[in-house]
């Protein structure tokens, strides 16, 4: 009972419930496994003694119908020979041996239920083992890159890639200065420009009115 009790906890038990309640998934798992793989061995001795037990009634069963076929060619012989006290003799030791076929069968029954049952609950059982070992793959996975992460943290690689994230920060803002220097001499100098030409205008009005008044004294 303890076995098979065992075994439906453990079919019926859900594996990610059981890690996520557990301290200690790890530690957890490989219970789980060791308990599971235990389990299994005595489900393989249990099942060959059973399957032991089903030969030894199959062969009871083949000597017994032998032996029917047998008390039913006596009791013919007898009636064949007139000696009906020793058909009828021959009958009863038939129907004895029946009975006990009759008891084997049962029996031979209820040991095919229980192999029946071991197949079903040790497949399963399987399948759970398996399914905790593809879990427990899972945590060492995780917990390697944990690992690895939290290693990087603390490892001179980990500030590096921050100083360098710093530092590129720092030469993209000095290029952006530098740029908006390039773009604010390039604005001053088309002002400067500008001016210019306007001043140049200024003066050469100037002296075409200074030209047109000598013109005027000289006519």
């Amino acid at each position: 009972m303890g076995l098979l009790s065992r075994m439906s906890d453990i079919v019926q038990s859900n594996i990610n419930a059981l890690l996520d309640k557990a301290e200690d998934p790890e530690k957890m798992i490989k219970h789980l496994i060791l308990e599971m793989q235990d389990t299994l061995v005595e489900v393989r001795s249990v099942a060959a003694t059973v399957l032991a037990d089903k030969k030894q009634i199959e062969r009871r069963i083949s000597k017994l119908e032998i032996e029917s076929a047998n008390w039913q060619s006596k009791a013919q012989i007898a009636l064949q020979k007139e000696r009906e006290d020793l058909a009828r003799a021959a009958l009863g030791e038939k129907q004895r041996v029946d009975q006990a076929l009759d008891s084997l069968h049962e029996q031979l029954n209820e040991v095919q239920e229980s192999v029946n049952k071991l197949q079903s609950d040790s497949s399963q059982l399987n399948d759970k083992l398996l399914e905790a070992k593809a879990k427990q793959k899972t945590l060492l996975i995780r917990q390697r890159t944990q690992s690895s992460r939290l290693k990087l943290r603390y490892s001179d690689a980990y500030n590096k890639v921050d100083t360098a994230i710093v530092k590129f920060d720092q030469y993209e803002r000095r290029i952006d200065d530098l740029e908006a220097q390039v773009d604010a001499f390039d604005l001053v100098s088309e002002t400067k420009s500008l001016n210019a030409e306007l001043a140049e205008l200024e003066v050469s009005e100037e002296i075409e009115m200074q030209l047109a008044e000598l013109r005027k004294k000289v006519a």
